[in-house]
This record gives C-alpha cells, structure tokens and sequence, in this order.
C-alpha cells in the first residue's frame, strides 16, 4: 500500500518564515498527482518533506498506514528524481544504477537482475557502459529514473525532472513517464511550474500559492470549475482573460456592464449566488478559445458582442492568436487560421457567455463557474 496522507502539516523556517500552510492532502495507491505553481510557492518543501530530507513542523505525515514524521528517508520505501540527475561522472550507467543496491548489499546476481530489467523497460540496455559525459540529456534523465527504479520503490518523488532537457525532448519524455507510470503501478508525486506539464501528466492535479493549496482536483476540472482566480489564470495557456464588470438585474435575469456594453448572462446560467453581487463590482473570466471573430457567429450572439481593437496577430499553425485592446482591457483570443482580422482593425467579437466565470472582486474566490 502506497498512499499517502498529509494531515494539517506546515512548515516553518527559523525567523518564523511560514512556507508551508496548514496542508492536507490524501494521495491515493498508484497515483500520478502532480504538484503545480509558481517558484517559491512551497511544492518542492513539501516533495521534499514526503522524502524526508525537510523535518515537519507539525502536523502528520503517514506512508500507507505508517506514521513517517521521524522515519529515516532511507526507511521510507522511497525513490527521489532530481532535477540535476545528480550521476556519478566517474561511475558507468551500470554502476549508477547498481550503486544504492550495492549500499544495502544486495547479492550481486539480483543487482544484475534488477539493472538490466529497469534498462530494458527504459530502453537503455545499449548505455549500460558509458559513462554519463557520453550521454545526452534524455538518456541521462532515463539513467536517473532507472536509478530510482532498481529500488522498488512504493513511492516515486519528482521533482522537476524533465526542466533541463530541450522543448520537443521535454514532450515526448512526458509520454514516456506516463507510460513508466501505468506499467509500474506505483504512486508517482511529481513537482513542476509548468501547466501543461501539470495538465498532461497528472491523475490529479495540487495548485499551491505562497504555501497554500488552492485546489486539488482533475486537470479538467481545475480548467473548467477554478475556486478562485489564481486557480484560472495559472491554469490554462494563453491565460484566461479578466474583465472588471458590475452585475444587475435585468428582468428575470442578470447582465454584466463592461465599458458601455452590457453582455447578459444566459439564463440556465443564473443561480441564486448573483442576488448578493446585484449593482455591485465582480471579475468577469473568459477563456481565449471563448471569444469568437467570425461574422456569423457575432451575429448570431450579439447580446455578448463587444467592440475591441487588434493590437497583435500571432499565427500559430493551428489557430492565432489576436491581443485585443477593449477600453483598459487587453484580451486574448484564440480563433480560426481562416480569420480576416488584422493588426490595426477595430473588430466585433462575441463572448460565449456559456463558458464564463464571475469572481469575487475582494476574495477572489469563484461566484459562478
């Protein structure tokens, strides 16, 4: 059993500097979770305090059924990937692999085993004799994962492997440790400041800010229900877009006045929540992929129409991307190659108002999703 449990831990350096908050977390046997913010947000304190390498400042952490606050990493039935790979230079990948396994003297025919076996899964049996400098970065992320492999560990913590290693390596190593991770079956805690990391990757999905978790949730919940505002601009690339907007009640119902224009919110929509905000400032989001420039469209939908200017036009292959200028709001929109807005143009787009969020103007904290 692998789970693992965090019951109301924090973390406190000396001169009462606070980086990790009163943190829970309940990580269930084989999963892949995924640990996600901003640098300095906390997630690597708490990898790290997983492992053992961080003392806890209090609360409870338990591996399976054991209680582990004072356990030895060693004692934990763990295996910790590094950023750096952290490789013997001197030693080949054989030798690497071998070595925490000779530590514990383990009998050399299992060593042997065990090596070749984790080479073959990570396809790097022609390597077993080069040394790292020989390697290239792919291969020397795989040595460091075979490392950890030969231990049989319960528990994989990464933490961010994959940030040295070049864009389209980084992608396809994604794949690859998505596969490594069904064909183990052991639970993966992986750290990283990249979302899409994050969204490709994880089971589940942790979004820390300044030592406090904001949502633990599916990736694609996380992209279409955010708690809060931090959760839906960090989540997500292009961003979401944020408008400053006052609620009213209109009729039966609500709309939004932005900058002269009033965009209304579709009934099946509406809930019970809005009555409190009426006349009152809230934060209106919209995806990029929300906002649309195709004439029939616009028409079709012009109760969310707005005015803006096209201030830059970045294609992309797939899609492109126009930067609007509406009032003092820039918004990004993601829309056909087909698109005949220019740079320079004053163009009508419309808002699907079935995919907004509204926001607490103070808290930040989600009214409606």
């Amino acid at each position: 059993m692998a789970s693992i449990t965090i019951n109301h831990i924090s973390k406190i350096y000396p001169g009462n500097i606070s980086v990790i908050e009163d943190c829970n977390l309940e990580i269930t046997d084989k999963e892949f979770i995924v640990l996600v913010g901003p640098s300095g947000c906390g997630k690597s304190t708490i990898l790290r305090m997983i492992a053992g390498l961080e003392d806890i400042s209090s609360g409870e952490l338990y591996i399976g059924d054991r209680l582990v606050n004072d356990v030895p990493p060693k004692d934990r039935n763990i295996a910790m990937v590094f950023q750096s790979y952290a490789l013997y230079p001197h030693k080949t990948v054989y030798k690497n692999m071998a070595f925490s396994l000779e530590i514990a003297k383990t009998p050399k025919e299992e060593i042997d085993v065990r090596v070749r076996e984790a080479a073959k899964v990570l396809d790097i049996e022609h390597l077993l004799n080069r040394k790292p400098k020989a390697l290239s970065g792919g291969q020397r992320q795989r040595v460091a994962l075979g490392r950890a492999m030969v231990r049989n560990p319960a528990v994989f913590l990464l933490d961010e492997p994959l940030s040295n290693l070049d864009a389209k390596l980084r992608a396809s190593m994604r794949t690859e440790l998505i596969k490594l991770h069904k064909q183990l079956g052991t639970t993966f805690v992986y750290v990283t400041h990249d979302q899409t990391e994050a969204m490709t990757m994880g089971d589940r999905i942790v979004v820390l800010n300044a030592g406090l978790v904001q949502q633990v949730d599916t990736p694609q919940k996380l992209y279409d229900c955010p708690n809060n505002v931090f959760v839906a601009g960090f989540i997500g690339s292009p961003q979401m877009n944020f408008i400053d907007a006052t609620l009213k009640k209109d009729g039966g119902g609500y709309v939004l006045g932005i900058n002269g224009d009033s965009l209304r919110i579709p009934a099946d929509k509406v809930m019970d929540a809005l009555a409190q905000y009426d006349g009152r400032s809230v934060k209106l989001g919209i995806r990029p992929e929300n906002i649309n420039d195709d004439a029939d469209y616009v028409a079709a939908h012009s109760d969310s129409a707005i005015s803006a200017v096209v201030e830059v036009s970045e294609l992309m292959g797939s899609e492109v991307y126009l930067y609007l200028r509406y009032g003092d709001n820039m918004l990004t929109a993601r829309v056909a190659p087909t698109t005949k807005s220019k740079i320079g143009d004053n163009i009508k787009v419309s808002l699907d108002m079935n995919k907004l969020h509204l926001f607490d103007i103070e808290s930040g904290d989600v009214i409606l999703n």
